[in-house]
């Protein structure tokens, strides 16, 4: 029997320069691979997994969300190399200036 792993085993959690702790990866990763579900919509409210929970903001991030029915999965955008940090543009809200 297999324990739960909320990560990919290529994946950790690590000090982040852009914010607290980040989602980093330990190997290179391709273009276009799907990392896992980030999110998930139960009740009408998002639910964020590990993977969705420690990545971190960034308007030219090196992930994107696809959307699959209630589910959001991290798809890389480009080639991410080892001990790089995983970054999404966070788009689940509204900002609103004054």
């Amino acid at each position: 029997m297999k324990n739960y792993r909320p990560l990919p085993s290529f994946l950790t959690i690590a000090p982040s320069d852009i914010e607290g702790l980040g989602l980093f990866t330990r190997k290179k990763i391709d273009k276009h691979i799907i990392l896992g579900i980030s999110h998930h919509k139960l009740d009408n409210k998002w639910i964020r997994t590990p993977l969705g929970g420690f990545i971190n903001h960034a308007e030219d991030s090196n992930c994107k969300k696809l959307l699959i029915n209630t589910r959001f999965y991290l798809l890389t955008k480009r080639v991410i190399e080892p001990d790089e940090e995983l970054t999404l543009t966070y788009t689940l809200y509204n900002v609103t200036y004054f």
